[in-house]
């Protein structure tokens, strides 16, 4: 039996767990630029791997970023956009100490996150993409 395109197994299931999330810095400042925006999707890469996620689509503007990343249902949203924000916060703060002195912390505690039951992951793609345009 052939499963259809996109969904995934495991030992004990069959899934297709797609989110898109964005999430913005505190006070929505313009500071995802330059070595801080390459670095950033660096990290957001590196964290995925580690946690056996795939980054379907990322795109970052100065002050928010949209990702579209495909989990399994062993990961809750809220525990897939922690892993990401606090993980990006730490190093990048680390790493770019202007981040500190100008914030007392990176990323805000809100994000936005949906799935995509009605539409397909080429349409999400596609708008996570075009984001740059705007």
């Amino acid at each position: 039996m052939s499963m259809p395109k996109g969904y995934l197994a495991s030992e004990t299931s069959v899934h297709f767990m797609n989110y898109h999330f964005v999430w913005c810095p505190k006070y929505r400042r313009k500071l995802i630029v330059g070595t801080v925006e390459s670095r950033l999707k660096e990290l957001i890469h590196a964290k995925a791997k580690e946690r056996g996620w795939i980054v379907l689509a990322l795109e970052t503007m100065p002050d928010h970023v949209h990702l579209f990343v495909q989990a399994t249902p062993k990961d809750a949203p809220n525990r897939i956009v922690g892993a990401f924000k606090g993980y990006t916060s730490r190093i990048l703060r680390q790493e770019f100490p202007e981040l500190k002195s100008r914030l007392p912390s990176l990323w805000t505690r809100s994000y936005f996150v949906s799935t995509h039951g009605h539409v397909s992951s080429e349409t999400i793609k596609k708008y996570v993409e075009e984001q740059r345009g705007i």
